[in-house]
C-alpha cells in the first residue's frame, strides 16, 4: 500500500472514530439522566420507595362514564385535586399542567394523562366538570363522584381537603396544590410538591420515567 493511501486510510479511521464519539455524546445528551431520590426531592418530586396500591375507586368522568382504577393503567397520570369554584390555585394549576403537557415530547405526551378530581362533588356535577375541564385542555379528564368515594381516594393519595363554611352554596374548599404521580401499573408513585416549576417538573418527570423503564 502506498504512503498516500495509508495516510488517507488513517484520516478516514480518525474521522470515523470522531464521528462515533460525537454521536455517542449527542445520544447521551438526549437521554434523560436518572436523578437520585434526593436530587428529585430538591427539584420537587417525592417518590415512594415502593409505589402504593391505593385500592379500587368508583367515580365518574366528565362524560358520565365510570372512572375506575383501570383508567390509570398503561400510562402515566398526573392527578390534581381541585374544584371548579376555586378562585386561584385551581385555574392556575390547570393552566400550568396544560403548558407542562405541551412541553413534553410527542411520545411522552401520548402516554401522559391529566386528571382533575373534584373535592367539591356537591357542586361539581358531571355537567359542571364538562364545561370546566376541557377549557384548559380537551384531553384532560375531570372526575367527580359521591363525597365519601372522593374522600377515600384523596386520603389514599395523601391529599386532604376540607370545606370552609360559608353562606349556603357560597363556600370554599381548602385543599392541597400538589400534583400526584401515578405510574402505568396504576400505583401511587409519588407527588410533585407545590409550588410547581415547569423546568424542574419536566426534568424530574423524565427521570422518574427513565428509572421506571430501567427497572424492567
Amino acid at each position: 500500500m502506498s504512503q498516500s493511501r495509508r495516510v488517507a486510510l488513517t484520516i478516514a479511521l480518525l474521522l470515523l472514530f470522531m464521528a462515533l464519539l460525537v454521536g455517542g455524546f449527542v445520544y447521551r445528551m438526549g437521554v434523560p439522566r436518572t436523578m437520585s431520590p434526593l436530587e428529585m426531592q430538591v427539584n420537587g418530586l417525592y417518590l415512594h420507595e415502593t409505589p402504593r396500591n391505593f385500592g379500587e375507586i368508583r367515580l365518574l368522568d366528565h362524560h358520565g362514564a365510570a372512572f375506575t382504577r383501570e383508567r390509570f393503567e398503561g400510562r402515566w397520570s398526573l392527578v390534581f385535586f381541585g374544584f371548579t369554584h376555586c378562585p386561584d390555585i385551581c385555574p392556575t394549576t390547570m393552566s400550568f399542567l396544560d403548558g407542562f403537557v405541551g412541553a413534553l415530547d410527542d411520545d411522552e405526551a401520548a402516554d401522559t394523562q391529566v386528571v382533575m378530581v373534584s373535592v367539591d362533588p356537591a357542586r361539581d356535577t358531571v355537567e359542571q366538570l364538562a364545561s370546566y375541564v376541557p377549557y384548559f385542555n380537551e384531553a384532560f379528564v375531570g372526575v367527580t363522584g359521591e363525597f365519601l368515594d372522593v374522600h377515600r381516594f384523596a386520603t389514599a393519595l395523601n391529599t386532604p381537603f376540607r370545606k370552609v363554611p360559608g353562606q349556603g352554596d357560597d363556600y370554599q374548599v381548602d385543599h392541597s396544590a400538589n400534583v400526584v404521580l401515578i405510574n402505568p401499573r396504576g400505583d401511587y408513585h409519588g407527588f410533585f410538591k407545590a409550588p410547581l416549576d415547569q423546568a424542574k417538573m419536566l426534568s424530574t418527570y423524565r427521570s422518574a420515567r427513565t428509572a421506571w423503564d430501567k427497572s424492567f
